[in-house]
């Protein structure tokens, strides 16, 4: 016996049409399902996950290149000697400054007055410091976005902490005016406006304050340059955990 769909009466397996209600199982089964009869299995559906990047924010495009991974592994003890000689020395030896980075530095910092030139005086004179640290900045995204280098945007994070550097003795000298500036000028001798450090925290009320802003500046600086090291020692360590699995597969 089965039961009508409609009226839940039983009715004789091999019936048609439901004796007491009248509704025609073949008519009512079209747009029903019909428990009567075994559900058809559904196709399975596959979903693939993709695997989460093995490295450091967004993968590394050289991780299977062997002699990317010697380049890289001979360039980091040369970073970490180089920070040192860098940090080491503090502000007043000014070791960035003399440092042949510093001619590097210089025409992103002149370009950097240029750009911000239409925002005003102020900005004007910060957009020299702006200038320092805005294209190693683009260059480490570049490089960690697009490029896919992992390491050497950690060495970009390096060279925005080694430009805090290079600025530090530069706003510690806001009142003294020793350093030589460019052209053969000295802060202590040229117009008020050449020197910007001088300038800018003058107008901002914090002159008295250059020495605590310039060792703010040489700390930052520190800080990123051994971040940035640490960063691209962990790209090394996973690019050779990568290389050995490949090796053993």
């Amino acid at each position: 016996m089965k039961h009508c769909p409609k009226c839940n009466r039983q009715v004789a397996p091999a019936a048609a049409i439901c004796p007491h209600c009248g509704i025609v199982f073949a008519k009512y089964y079209k747009y029903h399902a019909d428990p009567q009869k075994p559900a058809t299995p559904r196709p399975q559906v596959t979903v693939v996950i993709d695997p989460a990047p093995d490295s450091l924010l967004g993968g590394d495009a050289y991780r299977d290149n062997s002699a990317v991974f010697l380049g890289r592994c001979l360039l980091l003890p040369g970073f970490v000697l180089w920070s040192w000689l860098l940090i080491a020395p503090g502000i007043a030896a000014n070791a960035a400054g003399e440092s042949f980075l510093h001619l590097v530095n210089l025409p992103f910092h002149e370009a950097g007055h240029v750009i911000f030139r239409p925002f005003g005086q102020f900005v004007a004179s910060l957009g020299g410091t702006l200038g320092q640290l805005l294209m190693p900045t683009v260059c480490l995204l570049t490089l960690l976005l697009k490029t896919r280098d992992p390491f050497g945007a950690g060495l970009c994070l390096w060279w925005i902490g080694e430009n805090f550097l290079d600025i530090a003795p530069y706003i510690n000298d806001a009142r003294a005016g020793q350093l030589p500036l460019l052209g053969g000028n000295f802060g202590h001798s040229a117009p008020y406006g050449f020197h910007d450090w001088e300038y800018l925290l003058t107008e901002s009320g914090l002159l008295a304050q250059d020495h605590r802003l310039a060792n703010a500046a040489q700390l930052t600086g520190a800080v990123l340059m051994i971040t940035a090291l640490l960063y691209c020692g962990r790209v090394l360590w996973e690019q050779r955990r990568g290389l050995a699995a490949s090796n053993q597969g």
